[in-house]
């Protein structure tokens, strides 16, 4: 089956899926890293658990005392005495009301544990994803992504929540009911053990071939996620070109893999329970049958004894029943975390770089770091022999002779080399996949180069911090993302102390104001992700506006008029005019009447500069881009 690459040639969608365990103990030794943060609330659900098995037991011996020493005596008498009777059921009682509050105490801390640890797993791995290149999720599919937050972490609510304590708890039952079964009669425990190895043997099978089929399952579930996300996300595409039926198509096989994994693993999970527990009757009717025969021929049990062992026989195979079917889950919730913690084990994005960006001021004519914003801006430079330097941010950008690949052996960029003096604009033109985009991704640090310089007012950029470095570059890329909030907060998020008014200057700058005091709540007007209730222009203009709030020395325009019709594209115009003003400006369009009023335009094809010049003489040229101008060639 077919699927379109994404960037870095990975298929959108089809991720590294689920693997199988490759190292349990340390994916266990982690688990328990994040259940211990919770020692004392975790000691009191193991004291609780060991009450109520303990209270179990206890009940079931306590049953031989009741039926030898109170029931049996009664029977025949003429006048039966029943306080005593009375008194051994109330103190039974009282031993089962025990380990009712402590299984009710222990399930209420549980809970409480279970979602403390999951809210840690889920900060752990939010928290260490925003520290990931941009090339992870250019390389693996959202799908994948997302699943890590919702199905593994929702196997390990129930790892957490079901599997550990009732694991715990059937252990301390089946330590405590062996003794007592032992102690009871030594010869029906020897054959309770042999029929719980026939049992083991059972669980031991199936289990094997249901956690075959579970990791596969989780495996294609990712598949199918990621698949269902691509294809919302492509919903319009889909529909103009009529691929509703290949989707479909596409979609049945991904959701076979699925069903055909799914089935083969609930069918061996769900087979556990009815063949343990014939498995377990068939014991009790043996046990009963052998016990009336110790009792019987050799007197050496009595009616009682062989009643309470019955109740222990149960009480020892169902907690080995509970194990079994938490085998499945246990192993599911192994293969989530495992993911998970791949997730959280992903190399964050690195940064050598020293030099900061620092509010500064002049004093005497001297360059010097203020903690009062002056709108004057410096890089911070200290050096080995302990001197700080401080050059002020002016937006001058150079790229000396820089090679780069997203594959190591597959160069996009040769020998490029570009000077943007502050205030400079620079336009890009070329075609699809020319190496437009993946130049301003070099200079905001997205990816690193291969070969070559990248100085950014005299400094090597591999120098200066990317969080500075990236606060300094406004970026309007061709893709619109907003968030969910009001419309002031989506410009805001250009710059998160920018008052309401330099806000809204930046939307009047933007030629955005209009538009937005329109709206219902103006300003305060929810929009949502998807900004279904936005034009696509519209939400250019926002991400223009939530640019210029940022007021940094160079701008990024990455077809940043793409999705606007021609009569707003030359209200924008005006307004990018006055954003561009004394600012250096990369701009990439396909429109190249927006800029001809460059001062120098890169002409680019295959990765390499091939012209460059004004528009009037790259139109004198006669070459590529007079080809382009004229329409003699358009881009593809």
């Amino acid at each position: 089956m077919s699927r379109m690459p994404g960037r870095g040639g990975k298929p959108v969608g089809m991720g590294p899926g689920m693997p199988k365990s490759k190292n349990m103990g340390k994916t266990i030794k982690r688990l328990m890293g994040y259940i211990l943060e919770y020692k004392t609330r975790l000691i009191f659900v193991l004291v609780c658990l060991l009450a109520s098995s303990l209270a179990g037991v206890a009940g079931s011996m306590f049953l031989a005392t009741l039926i030898d020493d109170y029931i049996t005596p009664m029977i025949g008498s003429a006048v039966p005495d029943f306080a005593g009777l009375l008194k051994a059921v109330l103190t039974m009682a009282g031993i089962y009301v025990i380990g009712l509050v402590a299984n009710w105490l222990s399930n209420l801390l549980v809970i409480k544990m279970e979602q403390g640890i999951l809210k840690n797993v889920r900060d752990g791995m939010f928290s260490h994803m925003q520290t990931l290149p941009i090339k992870y999720f250019d390389t693996h599919a959202h799908g994948d992504i997302m699943s890590c937050y919702t199905n593994d972490t929702d196997t390990l609510r129930q790892l957490i929540s079901q599997s550990i304590p009732q694991i715990f708890s059937s252990l301390v039952t089946i330590v405590t009911v062996f003794a007592a079964m032992l102690y009871t009669s030594w010869i029906l425990t020897i054959f309770v053990l042999v029929s719980i190895f026939l049992m083991s043997f059972v669980t031991r099978t199936i289990g094997g071939k249901s956690a075959k089929y579970f990791v596969s399952q989780q495996e294609n579930l990712g598949d199918v996620n990621g698949y269902i996300e691509e294809m919302i996300h492509g919903q319009k595409v889909v529909k103009v070109f009529c691929h509703e039926d290949k989707s479909k198509e596409q979609f049945d096989a991904l959701n076979e893999k699925l069903c055909s994994s799914a089935t083969n693993a609930n069918i061996y999970a769900n087979i556990f329970m009815p063949i343990m527990a014939n498995l377990g009757h068939l014991q009790y009717v043996l046990i009963a049958v052998l016990g009336g025969f110790l009792a019987i021929k050799f007197d050496m049990l009595t009616l009682g004894a062989i009643a309470s062992f019955l109740q222990l026989s149960k009480s020892f195979s169902m907690p080995i029943n509970q194990v079994s079917q938490q085998i499945s889950s246990i192993v599911v919730a192994l293969a989530g975390a495992e993911r998970i913690f791949e997730l959280m084990d992903e190399k964050s994005e690195t940064d050598e770089g020293y030099v900061t960006l620092v509010n500064a001021e002049y004093v005497d004519g001297e360059l010097r770091e203020t903690s009062k914003h002056t709108g004057l801006w410096a890089w911070k430079h200290p050096h080995g022999s302990g001197e700080i330097t401080y050059t002020e941010l002016k937006g001058d950008v150079y790229l000396n002779e820089v090679d780069f690949g997203y594959v190591e052996d597959k160069l996009v960029l040769h020998d490029v080399s570009i000077h943007a003096a502050p205030g400079k604009k620079i336009a890009f033109v070329g075609a699809t996949g020319a190496g437009k985009t993946t130049i301003t991704n070099l200079i905001n640090r997205f990816y690193d180069i291969a070969d070559g310089k990248v100085r950014y007012d005299g400094i090597n950029i591999n120098k200066i911090k990317k969080n500075d470095l990236r606060r300094s570059l406004g970026i309007v890329l061709q893709d619109t993302h907003l968030f969910t909030g009001t419309v002031r907060e989506n410009i805001r998020y250009g710059r998160l102390d920018a008052t309401d008014e330099e806000v809204e200057s930046a939307a009047k700058l933007a030629s955005a104001h209009d538009f937005i005091m329109r709206l219902p709540n103006g300003y305060d007007t929810m929009i949502d992700a998807s900004s279904g209730s936005l034009s696509q222009g519209q939400c250019q203009l926002l991400a223009i506006a939530r640019a210029a709030v940022a007021d940094p020395p160079v701008m990024i325009l990455d077809e940043a008029t793409s999705s606007i019709d021609t009569r707003t594209e030359a209200i924008v115009q005006r307004g990018m005019d006055a954003l561009m003003k004394g600012r250096t400006v990369f701009v990439i369009a396909h429109r190249l009447s927006t800029i001809r009023n460059s001062d120098n335009i890169i002409v680019l094809e295959m990765g390499r500069i091939i012209e460059r010049g004004s528009h009037e003489e790259l139109i004198d040229q006669k070459g590529k881009y007079y080809q382009l101008y004229t329409g003699a060639f358009e881009l593809e």
